[in-house]
């Protein structure tokens, strides 16, 4: 009987979970993102991050900094840095229409989620958003709370 060789894990989506609570979210926006070589090979296998990236819009492009996406193992070709800036692929309108609305005061732009589309094509949702203070964040705890303590009454009936 022939060996079952292990098939390698693949993640459907990577979060950023503590954007919705650091930040009011006001709009998104799904973007293409530029990769090279072997990084997809690793955002597929889940050994990327989206923790403390941001993306900003500089000379009429926008970039994505500060997301981490581990070297592929398997890679003998070439050493890339893992917290490189990454390009994100937008229309001209819809980056206009972003670098209008962050020159406001106390706007920036945020990656939520990266996930694969039906065809197999990394795709980045990035968010235009506000921070928060600290008692809207105490806010949005105690609003979790109620709604989960909720939902267990709900089920226990």
């Amino acid at each position: 009987m022939a060996k079952k060789t292990d098939k390698p894990q693949y993640v459907q989506s990577i979060q950023n979970r503590k954007a919705r609570y650091e930040f009011h979210i006001l709009e998104t926006v799904v973007a293409g993102i530029e990769l090279l070589g072997s990084e997809v090979k690793s955002v597929r296998l889940g050994k990327a991050s989206l923790n403390e990236s941001f993306a900003i819009i500089h000379h009429g492009e926008v970039w994505l900094e500060n997301m981490q996406i581990t070297p592929y193992e398997h890679n003998t070709l070439d050493k890339l840095e893992p917290k490189r800036s990454r390009r994100l692929l937008l229309h001209r309108e819809e980056i206009r229409k972003l670098q209008s609305k962050i020159s406001e005061k106390g706007l920036t732009l945020i990656p939520l989620k990266a996930f694969f589309t039906d065809r197999g094509i990394l795709k980045i949702e990035i968010a235009l958003a506000k921070g928060k203070k600290l008692y809207d964040k105490r806010e949005t705890i105690k609003a979790r709370d109620s709604e989960r303590q909720l939902q267990q009454i709900k089920k226990s009936y």
